[in-house]
């Protein structure tokens, strides 16, 4: 089990990051709009602002999931030093910059730039996935700021293998945005649930003592 001393390591990095997870995912919501439509009826101006609706979900979701696996991460990364700071710092600047992307879409999705807004969106899914995995990379790599039963566990091959899934969706997601934007938003979407289902790692098979 990790020191005391270890933990407080981490302390501060996971604090600070909360309060950014926080501010960049309430900053979404200022993005919807209440229409002015006085004296003609508001039922119709509020469907027509439907792709506000969607750009925020998907954002909120993929916020709130990037969040979670962030917590989860550093559950298991118990010491710290200067390059995982500056390395956690390049991801939470990739999440500030959400709500930009995010109002690229709202704007343009019903109109004929809808798949370089797409593309815009989930080009920058797909840089955040790769911050992450530098994060976790950097991190484990020979058990270097993980806790010892981790680091002997094997455990640390079996996540990294699940977190390369994700630039590499994302960058499908990128693509797809060119064929059809909705479709990219919808996969964008499905990644953040995937990401966020239970984890049950299997470690790999110890060879038996003879």
């Amino acid at each position: 089990m990790a020191g005391t001393a270890d933990l407080k390591e981490t302390a501060r990095i996971e604090a600070f990051s909360d309060g950014v997870f926080a501010i960049a995912i309430t900053l979404l919501v200022l993005e919807l709009r209440v229409p002015l439509t006085q004296p003609a009826p508001l039922l119709p101006e509020l469907l027509r602002l439907w792709p506000d609706y969607v750009a925020y979900l998907v954002s909120f979701v993929f916020i709130l999931i990037m969040w979670v696996n962030h917590h989860w991460m550093f559950q298991h990364i118990v010491r710290s030093d200067q390059a995982l700071m500056l390395l956690n710092g390049l991801l939470l600047l990739g999440i500030t910059v959400v709500p930009f992307p995010t109002r690229i879409v709202a704007l343009y999705l019903s109109t004929p730039n809808q798949s370089v807004a797409a593309a815009i969106y989930s080009g920058w899914f797909c840089l955040i996935a790769i911050f992450f995995n530098l994060v976790w990379l950097y991190a484990s790599r020979g058990g270097r700021l993980l806790s010892r039963e981790d680091a002997a566990s094997g455990l640390a091959e079996v996540i990294t293998r699940r977190y390369r899934l994700g630039p590499a969706a994302y960058f499908v997601a990128f693509l797809l945005a060119f064929a059809w934007a909705p479709a990219s938003l919808a996969l964008n979407l499905l990644l953040a649930i995937f990401f966020a289902l239970p984890r049950e790692f299997k470690l790999p098979a110890r060879p038996r003592r003879t």
